[in-house]
């Protein structure tokens, strides 16, 4: 029906922009996200009224409490259709330190696809912390606080795009040592020290004695002085964050008390100080907030790992497919815990994204999950062909009796049968329309 109404549509989002660009006299616009400000050109055209405009926004809020499960690092391939309002939202965990990459490639380049990323309180309230531009360049973001992240992707109304996610994790400052690798790392948070009396408070970089630590932020040099367990050390406060690094078991201190330094300026040499002097040479640093040390790893930590490729076929996005055997859709890929479990086979799914061997698929009622490829083939070739009976000749535009009607059929008249779902079967007739019928 939609289709029927894009022109009159088309035109009205024209006026609209035109609209937005000349109502000079007030900035309805002015410090809010590229998906606000469209939202609000929505709802200055009145289309926040239409059925397609009201649609898009609840799909943007109703997207963020159906957030789908992921694990970082994360790549998938997905597509939009201009002929269904839809928004994707991906959650996930991040930890304090990290430095989130999100790259999100479009075809075509030019299409509206607007990107937000939320932190998930501890309330379940999300907070928006940060947006991708209209050209939806690489978004780079600072975690400062370990829990739950959102991802929301949403298109413009009546706009086709095919999509490309990419979101990794690194370190959100330098490497203590001209080493720059993991591999130097030899002792970590949490290891027991003292026959476990107490637990280590930082990670353990060995290198050459008397080889230079540095600085991995710009800051101020707060502190330099001695103790009994880290021997010669140094703090350091980075700018513009709530921490202090600790250098510790120097050799010899460089840095002096309220020096500016800049990232890679030498701090001290590497050594074996304090209640080091019986261990091979090794830089102890931590890092400390108000509430005492916390874990300095994700802030340094050089393994930066990448997704696996997408090896499921992407020339089924936007496709109808429907299951093989007898299987479920899952709320992660790979994982146990599922959407929707015991789906017969025939069971009709619609994709809309490719990750790993995974399609992100979504069911009739619109439950979405994983599935994997293999279990899947193209619904488009009939299952068998069956004779509408009195009780059939209604076809839906989807599985159920309060749904539109699409078409009638004729008693006796025979239909190919698609799929399946629930009560209901996908069927297509002679002219290839396709609509549900009861069983």
């Amino acid at each position: 029906m939609w289709k029927r109404h894009l022109p009159f549509i088309l035109a009205t989002l024209v006026i609209m922009a035109v609209y937005s660009c000349k109502s000079g006299s007030v900035n309805l616009f002015k410090a809010v996200n590229p998906h606000e400000q469209y939202r609000r050109k929505l709802e200055t055209a009145g289309l926040d009224k239409t059925a397609m405009g009201a649609a898009w926004i609840n799909s943007s809020l109703l997207s963020l409490q159906k957030a789908l499960t992921i694990s970082l690092p994360y790549r998938e391939t997905g597509f939009f259709g201009a002929d269904k309002v839809q928004a994707v939202t991906y959650r996930f965990t991040a930890t304090k330190g990290q430095k989130l990459t999100i790259a999100l490639a479009k075809k075509p380049a030019e299409t509206a696809l607007y990107l937000d990323l939320w932190y998930l309180s501890e309330v379940n309230n999300p907070k928006l912390i940060a947006s991708a531009d209209t050209l939806n360049r690489q978004l780079q973001q600072e975690i400062n606080d370990t829990g739950t992240y959102l991802i929301r992707l949403q298109p413009e109304l009546l706009q086709s795009v095919e999509y490309t996610l990419e979101i990794t994790t690194g370190p959100s400052l330098a490497f203590p040592t001209q080493s720059k690798s993991g591999k130097s790392i030899g002792s970590y948070w949490g290891d027991g020290r003292d026959n476990n009396a107490r637990k280590h408070e930082g990670v353990d970089i060995f290198g050459t004695f008397r080889s230079p630590v540095v600085a991995i932020a710009d800051g101020t040099v707060t502190r330099v002085n001695e103790n009994n367990l880290g021997g010669k050390v140094v703090w350091l406060r980075p700018k513009g964050r709530d921490y202090t690094l600790y250098y510790a078991h120097l050799d010899q201190q460089i840095a002096t008390e309220g020096q500016d330094v800049k990232t890679g300026d030498t701090l001290g040499l590497m050594g074996n100080t304090g209640n080091a002097k019986n261990t091979p040479t090794h830089l102890h640093f931590g890092i400390y907030t108000s509430g005492g040390a916390i874990n300095p790893l994700p802030f340094i930590d050089p393994v930066t790992k990448t997704p696996a490729p997408i090896t499921a076929l992407l020339t089924n996005l936007n496709r109808t497919l429907r299951t093989i055997g007898r299987t479920s859709l899952l709320s992660t890929p790979q994982s146990k815990l599922a959407v929707a479990s015991n789906l017969s086979p025939a069971t009709v799914l619609r994709i809309n994204g490719a990750t790993g061997n995974y399609y992100r698929a979504e069911l009739p009622d619109g439950s979405s999950g994983f599935i994997s490829g293999g279990e899947l083939v193209q619904a488009n070739k009939p299952l068998q062909k069956i004779k509408i009976n009195a009780q059939q000749q209604q076809v839906y535009n989807e599985p159920d009796t309060l749904a539109p009607v699409k078409l009638h059929l004729k008693t006796g008249e025979m239909v190919s049968l698609l799929g399946n779902f629930n009560n209901y079967q996908l069927v297509s007739n002679e002219k290839n329309e396709v609509g549900w019928i009861v069983k």
